[in-house]
């Protein structure tokens, strides 16, 4: 049984002839409270992998006490178009804590080893370079 952790929205951007790729988190919606307040303060954290390694890390700002925070933030990876079909993109919402670690409210991902909707989304960028392609993802519990 799945348990309802929020979702994602963000798009993606290939520019083949640059080998950049944009991806921009727009915002999520009905994340898990974390907090006893009810509330997170959440942020995104986003890797680039390659074969099972992290390649880079970025992350967008914290969003404080809120469960349907708004980002507009742009990532950007560089990418050769040789090595686009061999990363993907690891998408975590964080829940940011003065005190003790942040946690996981919830995954997803994106990319040639990704399933259903990730890979869709992604197939739809390369199938689509120099235009933003957005879709809302469900986050999954980090396996």
């Amino acid at each position: 049984e799945s348990i309802d952790l929020g979702e994602i929205m963000f798009s993606l951007c290939y520019l083949p002839t640059a080998g950049r790729m944009t991806l921009t988190v727009i915002k999520c919606r009905n994340l898990k409270a974390m907090d006893i307040t009810g509330a997170s303060d959440p942020y995104v954290k986003v890797s680039l992998m390659c074969e099972g390694r992290r390649l880079k890390k970025r992350k967008t700002t914290t969003k404080k006490n809120t469960l349907n925070p708004v980002y507009n933030e742009a990532i950007i990876f560089d990418i050769p178009p040789e090595n686009v079909d061999q990363v993907s993109l690891s998408i975590a919402v964080m829940d940011y804590d003065r005190v003790g670690h942040n946690e996981v409210i919830g995954v997803c991902r994106t990319g040639i080893d990704a399933e259903g909707l990730g890979r869709d989304h992604w197939n739809e960028m390369l199938a689509y370079p120099r235009k933003p392609i957005t879709h809302w993802h469900p986050l999954v519990e980090v396996s």
